[in-house]
């Protein structure tokens, strides 16, 4: 079986086929073309299948192949979840060997998931090793254009040049394979670990401790700020709140957030005035996937969101913690409540995030991210204790339809929490963009 995602994207290596198994087979070989099978002499078949959605795989269900070929994988999304059901049909006689091939270029919605399960094992290229998920032996085979002799390789260059003019870290990993390139095509341009990550804070340097004066940066002229450590999440200062994106069947994530009123942090960085730092998160994701959630209740939800919010002081019935818009819609007749209600009942509140349009947020975001480290301008930053942010964001692609977009089939949970985070338009003091100076 051989797998894309269309019937359109299967007619090349279809064309391939016909060429192939005609001068091998001659008239032994037969192709249905309405069904996309070839028959051999002897029995064996060889099927082109396409499987876009859950609603596809019925096709498949019951059925045994003996190869499992799949092209374009990165472009599948969800963790891979429906190519690792394909596995189910991999059955055959006792001694007959089932395999798996992957063919896939670096980024994608896939691209996180691929790299961390058959690129970065620690094993070697071309050496076997065992994949943790399947318990089977997998190899890494690195290709590029270079490898293929009958390419025109310096046209077939010029044209990747031409196909990514704004993303040189893909057209990087397109050129040399090399998937640690890739930081995702949305984000790649204003992230960075350098400026943006931070180390994770100790929850205890918010307790009760002596007051400590966060002296200016040199050259600076700004207010000196004294906090009192145990008035944190309370006293206007520092301001502590939680960012949540709802989910089920895909993850839920949590941010605990802190907007900076201008001055140093524990870790005696400097984070300018209206700054907003991710200091910790809850998501709910399945162990091993991006993707997939748990599929939590509200109230099981609740309990993991009140324990992190009480580890960092921070009020999780506080008017400046926000959620997704939809949490707040009644849907079906004669809904009594919604989802943020819920959570309300259980000890959690959000307030709607009034998200508005993705691109304006998403370039909020960007441009928090690129004046990440400026004196006089807030950034957004984000600590390394945040995995699944980190695991996740830096990933995602460009929607290949709306380029100002981010590419919605990837695991985008964490970024549209981080993006509610900054989007508390009913404050105004995030969305204001202008000079600490002009402010104070």
């Amino acid at each position: 079986m051989f797998i894309r995602q269309t019937y359109p994207g299967l007619r090349d290596f279809e064309n391939i086929t016909r060429e192939l198994f005609g001068n091998i087979y001659g008239t032994g070989a037969s192709f249905n073309a309405a069904a996309h099978t070839w028959r051999f002499p002897g029995g064996g078949y060889f099927e082109l299948g396409q499987l876009a959605d859950a609603s596809d795989y019925s096709k498949y269900q019951g059925r045994s192949f003996g190869l499992l070929l799949v092209d374009e994988a990165g472009e599948f999304g969800n963790d891979l979840a429906l190519v690792d059901r394909l596995r189910s049909n991999l059955r055959g006689k006792k001694g007959m060997p089932v395999r798996v091939a992957l063919a896939a270029n670096p980024g994608g919605p896939s691209h996180s998931v691929l790299s961390s399960r058959y690129v970065f094992t620690g094993a070697a290229p071309w050496e076997p090793f065992v994949e943790p998920k399947s318990q089977r032996t997998w190899v890494y085979a690195p290709s590029t254009l270079t490898d293929n002799i009958h390419l025109d390789q310096a046209e077939y260059a010029r044209q990747l040049e031409a196909s990514c003019p704004t993303d040189p870290e893909l057209l990087r990993a397109w050129l040399s394979g090399d998937w640690s390139v890739v930081r995702g095509a949305y984000f790649a341009s204003v992230l960075s670990d350098e400026r943006n990550a931070f180390g994770p804070w100790n929850p205890e340097e918010w307790t009760p401790t002596a007051r400590r004066r966060y002296p200016e940066p040199p050259g600076k002229r700004y207010l000196r700020v004294t906090i009192e450590k145990s008035d944190l999440p309370t006293s206007g200062q520092w301001g502590m709140f939680l960012a949540h994106d709802f989910g089920v069947s895909a993850p839920s994530v949590t941010f605990v957030g802190a907007r900076s009123p201008g001055c140093e942090g524990p870790d005696g960085r400097w984070y300018s005035r209206d700054s907003v730092l991710l200091l910790d998160e809850y998501a709910s994701n399945e162990p091993g996937s991006l993707s997939r959630g748990m599929g939590y209740t509200v109230p099981r939800l609740a309990e993991e969101i009140i324990a992190l919010a009480e580890r960092w002081g921070v009020d999780p019935m506080g008017s400046d913690n926000v959620g997704d818009d939809s949490m707040h819609a009644r849907s079906g007749s004669g809904a009594a409540a919604s989802i943020a209600d819920e959570f309300r009942h259980h000890g959690v509140r959000f307030a709607p995030a009034r998200k508005g349009d993705r691109r304006s947020g998403w370039e909020i975001m960007r441009r928090m991210f690129a004046d990440a480290g400026k004196p006089d301008r807030p950034g957004l930053y984000v600590s390394r204790a945040c995995e699944y942010f980190w695991s996740t964001v830096p990933f995602l692609g460009r929607d290949p339809r709306r380029v100002d977009d981010v590419d919605s089939r990837g695991p985008d949970h964490a970024a549209d929490a981080a993006r509610y985070a900054l989007l508390r338009d009913d404050r105004g003091h995030v969305l204001v963009h202008c000079g600490l100076n002009s402010i104070l």
